[in-house]
């Protein structure tokens, strides 16, 4: 079977400063998405839908929180081979250093993986969003007899400035490779594509940075420990060595990569047809079961929201915004275009009564909360405004940071009542 010949490993990235200040106390594939999911539970759900079960995590910042998560969600039977582990960046006799890159952290972690029976190493990122049957690319990965293969997605010209850029022959063998091409460069290195791509002016093939490497050829590839990259070093220094097939993806897939790509991959789940689908019961995203009671809403008018469990809200209006687990919103607030990450618990009514908490854990009363991401276990305090949008300056403060318009409120800041920004 080829579940049993495939061993995936996730990619945790590095300090993911381009998703500060959200990365301020976590690393990157343990930022909440959706209100209560985790970025890392998009690839290992992947993995468990495409009946893949043993799978690392690799980190090395901030893995506090991504252990716990992944510690109190992914259990198997105890006669199953299936796990999920993080694999930190670790001191050995054969490397004292911090993980250099992507190539660098799979070498590391080599003697881990070589203590399992396997034939193919499915390589994942663990900062992007998109469902993906793997067991797809895994077949055409062996019945094409390919040594490297790499999933690509079509982009527009506007976007394949971003993206390594590839270019394969009519059997979809990988034949060159560009890194960031330059706009005027672009003629040169468009692929055959879908008519429907095609039609959207999606003629570029780029790199999802989802590769599948022979079990053999990774062991040779990792013993050169000048290469520390796939996408820059790796992956360009072998095309022509060793076949490297190109695997066309056309669903939905976006790299959250910045504050505003997360911004808008949360927002985007409150259309009325989401590009995203998790309501899907055949792609189904797996994540902490918690025993949360139902949420209670009072005198609220909502427009495409998506609220999670356990909350409790109060307000005047929601409007386009995603609430996350256990928020509490005030009377007469309104939100809008917000992503509220929730609480990780909840203040007991005699915390509340005692009057000892000036602000409250969640949004107060009065409130207007628009074009913001509220972090975890908030406290913003009664009357309170924050309009964000382009008008305002990059910023940051000890209690917010300012990206590009949207205002990001830092994990566990208070917001004192009557604050605007």
């Amino acid at each position: 079977m080829i579940n049993d010949k495939v061993l995936s490993i996730i990619l945790g990235g590095g300090q993911g400063s381009r998703l500060y200040p959200l990365t301020e106390k976590r690393s990157k594939p343990a930022v909440p998405i959706a209100g209560k999911y985790r970025l890392v539970d998009i690839p290992i759900s992947n993995c468990l839908n495409s009946d893949f079960k043993r799978i690392y995590v690799l980190t090395q910042f901030n893995s506090a929180s991504l252990n716990r998560h992944i510690k109190n969600t992914y259990h198997f039977s105890f006669f199953s081979k299936a796990f999920v582990d993080v694999l930190a960046a670790e001191q050995t006799m054969a490397s004292s250093d911090w993980f250099q890159g992507t190539a660098d952290a799979v070498r590391q972690s080599m003697h881990h993986f070589l203590k399992h029976d396997f034939e193919y190493a499915l390589i994942l990122s663990g900062d992007q969003l998109y469902h993906m049957d793997y067991d797809l690319m895994v077949k055409e990965h062996i019945k094409n007899k390919a040594k490297i293969s790499i999933a690509t997605i079509p982009v527009n010209a506007k976007d394949a400035t971003s993206f390594g850029i590839l270019k394969a022959n009519d059997k979809n063998v990988i034949t060159s490779f560009i890194e960031k091409p330059y706009a005027e460069l672009l003629p040169d290195w468009t692929s055959d594509v879908s008519e429907d791509m095609k039609s959207q002016g999606r003629n570029y093939l780029a790199s999802m940075g989802i590769y599948i490497f022979n079990r053999d050829l990774l062991i040779e590839l990792m013993n050169n420990p000048e290469t520390i990259d796939f996408g820059k070093e790796i992956i360009p220094q072998n095309i022509d060595k060793h076949k490297t097939l190109s695997y066309q993806f056309e669903g939905y897939w976006t790299d959250i990569g910045n504050i505003d790509s997360f911004f808008e991959a949360n927002i985007g789940l409150t259309d009325n047809i989401p590009k995203f689908d998790l309501f899907n019961s055949e792609k189904r995203v797996y994540t902490r079961a918690r025993i949360l009671p139902t949420t209670k809403i009072s005198g609220t008018t909502f427009n495409s929201s998506v609220i999670a469990d356990g909350c409790i809200i109060s307000a005047a209006k929601i409007e386009r915004s995603v609430i996350g687990i256990r928020s509490r919103i005030g009377d007469e607030s309104t939100v809008i275009n917000t992503y509220m990450m929730g609480s990780d618990f909840y203040e007991t009514l005699e915390e509340i009564d005692s009057r000892k908490i000036n602000v409250l854990m969640g949004i107060g009363q009065r409130c207007f909360i628009k074009n913001v991401i509220v972090d975890k276990n908030c406290r913003i305090g009664d009357d309170v405004r924050i309009n964000g949008g382009k008008h305002l300056e990059n910023i940051e403060t000890d209690l917010y940071v300012v990206c590009d318009g949207i205002v990001v409120i830092k994990k566990e800041a208070i917001i004192p009542h009557g604050f605007v920004i």
